[in-house]
């Protein structure tokens, strides 16, 4: 005697049989993983969003087929972020890639909706079970244009154009004024804040009111070539920032601190094949890891300028200097970091002060 099954059981049944057959077909080999970004500049030719797409399309090269990856350029770390990100995850994306620190509460907030989808979120510090974390050690390439800043200097005065007051940009500028005053303990740093990342027009007026403030070696903390052409226009020097500028201050810029994303979204994507990925988690990568690049410093830096910069980047990646290694001081006398001992990513990643040689308060 047959027993008999019920509807719903039948129901349940097919159900289950067919969601283990959608998942067979989501894993299989023939299916290719797919990626999406979100930029919160226009990708254009140079700066932070390119070289994030740059890595993107290095993506596609190293897997062809196995691969398809998608972008939305230009949105800002408002609403909308979350509603982009939202539809991406929605549209059946493996892994969506959110690439800028305003990113990561929705990010976040999105992941919890969407828990068999994979976000990966750059310069933040918040993780989940299906999220994970990644971030640059870009002061060590600011430490080091911060050297040759400091030998190049002829006014002592070093400017910065500065996006956010958040840590990530905190930490660049010291690093930058602790290479300089390395070199040149004269050196003072004055930064202007636009609070924006991506505004050419603001980003032009602040390098004009640091060249007319004194500053003769400026670098930024924002995305667009603005600074590099003031200093082009004005007859000073600058560095590329997040990627090589020179096209557009073949005179004025002495070298580029570049970031390499492709090797984490390759990493990333390789573990997803293979079903190794896993959430929860945190990567920082630098010099060594080859993500922090600094371009090879152009003709107008001395000869003995760039054996000095070869010297102390190989002593970064063989760790043997440590940025911000004790004794430092804050920009009032008082003592942070003692000697012997070395901030640590954590305090990095919280760093509200400015150092020794930076003028001003940072804004609130």
């Amino acid at each position: 005697m047959n027993p008999v099954i019920p509807s719903r059981l039948l129901y349940w049944i097919g159900s289950m049989l067919l969601s283990l057959t959608a998942t067979t077909t989501v894993i299989a080999a023939d299916q290719p993983v797919r990626v999406a970004f979100v930029y919160v500049d226009p990708i254009g030719d140079t700066g932070w969003s390119y070289e994030h797409d740059v890595a993107r399309r290095a993506l596609e090269k190293k897997f062809g087929a196995k691969v398809k990856t998608t972008f939305v350029e230009n949105v800002p770390a408002t609403a909308d972020a979350e509603r982009v990100i939202r539809q991406l995850a929605a549209a059946g994306n493996d892994l969506v890639i959110t690439t800028s620190f305003g990113y990561m509460e929705p990010t976040l907030r999105v992941a919890k909706l969407f828990p068999k989808v994979k976000f990966a979120h750059a310069t933040g510090f918040k993780t989940a079970a299906n999220m994970v974390n990644f971030e640059s050690r870009f002061y060590e390439g600011a430490y080091l244009l911060g050297v040759m800043a400091g030998r190049l200097t002829k006014t002592n005065t070093l400017g910065i154009v500065g996006s956010f007051p958040i840590p990530e940009v905190i930490r660049n500028i010291n690093a930058f004024t602790l290479g300089a005053r390395s070199v040149n303990p004269k050196v003072k740093t004055k930064v202007i804040w636009v609070d924006t990342w991506y505004d050419p027009g603001k980003e032009r007026q602040a390098a004009e009111a640091l060249v007319a403030q004194g500053a003769d070696v400026m670098c930024q903390g924002t995305d667009s070539p603005a600074t590099v052409q003031v200093a082009e226009a004005k007859g000073v020097k600058a560095c590329g920032w997040d990627s090589d500028m020179s096209k557009y201050g073949p005179n004025a810029q002495y070298a580029a601190n570049v970031t390499d994303w492709s090797g984490y979204y390759i990493d990333e994507v390789n573990s997803i094949i293979a079903g190794t990925w896993k959430g929860d988690r945190s990567t920082v990568w630098g010099m060594k890891e080859k993500m922090v690049v600094v371009t090879q410093p152009t003709k107008v830096v001395p000869a003995d300028v760039v054996k000095q910069f070869e010297e102390r980047r190989q002593a970064i990646v063989d760790g043997k200097l440590a940025v911000f290694a004790g004794p430092l001081k804050d920009n009032t006398g008082a003592l942070k970091v003692p000697v012997g001992t070395t901030l640590t990513h954590d305090q990095l990643r919280a760093i509200n002060w400015y150092v020794e040689g930076v003028d001003g308060r940072i804004p609130k």
